[in-house]
């Protein structure tokens, strides 16, 4: 794995050194935020809080099996919240954000946000977040993406309502590029989405990998929808690449193929976290020996129990995947600790706490759990939260300042495991 510190406004391209194939650590100055100046005393008057959340991940759509884990994570954060009875108690309500082609989130976003909620939990994709973040800015609720990683989101005009527990793409594409790099690739294709995630991880990755002495021989985008990719892969294949990145959602289980029955070897490509799946049967050629990134530690096995379990119940299937289940049970859970840190349930005062509890005033006692961390809060102190998806520690963005950015390999049996 890769664990970065970073400030929010540094740029790590073209400073990458290649630290070999094991772990590459950058260190930064990481951002700072004032501490909120909300938080309450042990001996101010507590009222009971209610904090109401609704869910916008992909139930439906090109991401839909990152659902799964994301919800679990949310559920499982409300239950064990609930559970600990610290003064606070968090309802949710799930909906489909769907994506940027179906559009479920049109009619999910105006439901919860007519339902009273104070912060959204989603979208996972960048894209689309993109068209409802205004709406939701606008009616004065926060939005927590636990997925979001396009880089536009540092700059955008949200009045400190957008959060997010996901790192920006400016790291996955210098992990990817240095890991391409590493593998001995010298001359990369790249075949990407044609989105506000697929445009943002291409650049970044580009830039890596060129400043590592390799060449993007071949550079070919798509569109959302499409099915046909056979003038991207014959142009990419002209340029005789010895490596290929996708990057792209459920379509790449057709890009593959494509690729693959032309001639190009299966064991070549180079995936990120949109389509890091756990294929199996699902992807039709073999891509053993491929590999690819996903931002997040490794999970405990307890925690994946707890997700699995708490899955079992919530919707009676198996779990499969675990990405973005701990971003997701995170960002719940640092918004009820922001919420007990702030005496209230109003967004604004709710964000005003968040990087304080998160670690990123920098003066907070570290805890691990919603209930150590609450204990602190409501004993006088402040929490800085640890939780299953690192450190986080907010900057002024709203952006994590620390992120660790996983690598998988994939086995004959086209389902990938952690080798760093």
């Amino acid at each position: 794995m890769s664990v970065f510190t970073r400030s929010r406004r540094s740029s790590f391209l073209g400073v990458v050194a290649v630290a070999g194939a094991s772990a590459m650590i950058l260190a930064g100055c990481a951002g700072t935020s004032e501490p909120a100046e909300t938080s309450a005393g042990p001996t101010e008057e507590r009222e009971a809080l209610t904090l109401s959340i609704g869910t916008v991940l992909p139930q439906t759509g090109s991401l839909a099996y990152l659902g799964p884990p994301e919800e679990a994570g949310v559920g499982l954060a409300v239950a064990e919240i609930n559970e600990a009875d610290k003064g606070i108690t968090v309802e949710v309500e799930y909906g489909d954000s769907g994506d940027t082609d179906n559009k479920a989130y049109e009619t999910t976003v105006p439901r919860l946000l007519g339902n009273g909620v104070q912060a959204l939990i989603g979208a996972a994709s960048s894209g689309v977040t993109k068209l409802f973040l205004d709406q939701a800015v606008g009616a004065g609720v926060i939005t927590f993406s636990p997925a979001n990683t396009s880089p536009d989101f540092t700059t955008w005009d949200d009045d400190n309502l957008y959060w997010r527990t996901a790192p920006s793409d400016l790291l996955q594409g210098e992990v990817l590029g240095n890991l391409i790099a590493e593998d001995g690739h010298k001359a990369l294709g790249i075949i990407y989405l044609n989105d506000a995630y697929g445009t943002g991880l291409e650049a970044a990755l580009s830039e890596t990998f060129t400043a590592t002495g390799g060449e993007v021989v071949a550079s070919e985008s798509y569109n959302l929808g499409d099915t046909n990719f056979s003038a991207q892969v014959s142009s990419i294949l002209a340029e005789n690449p010895d490596a290929i990145a996708v990057i792209g959602f459920e379509e790449t289980a057709t890009i593959v193929p494509s690729f693959v029955n032309s001639g190009f070897d299966g064991a070549d490509f180079y995936f990120v976290d949109g389509n890091i799946s756990q294929w199996g049967a699902d992807m039709p050629v073999s891509i053993e020996g491929s590999k690819g990134t996903q931002p997040g530690p490794v999970l405990s096995d307890d925690f994946q129990e707890r997700l699995s379990a708490q899955w079992l119940e919530q919707d009676g299937s198996e779990l499969v995947d675990f990405n973005y289940a701990a971003e997701s049970y995170d960002a719940v859970v640092l918004l009820a600790l922001a919420a007990l840190a702030a005496n209230s349930s109003d967004p604004g005062d709710i964000a005003g706490a968040l990087a304080e509890v998160s670690g990123g005033s920098g003066d907070g006692e570290k805890c691990e759990s919603f209930a150590d961390c609450a204990d602190i809060i409501l004993d006088g102190g402040t929490a800085d939260y640890d939780g299953y998806s690192g450190g986080v520690a907010f900057d002024e963005a709203g952006d994590p300042t620390e992120a660790t950015i996983g690598i998988f390999q994939y086995g004959a049996d086209n389902i990938h495991t952690r080798v760093n």
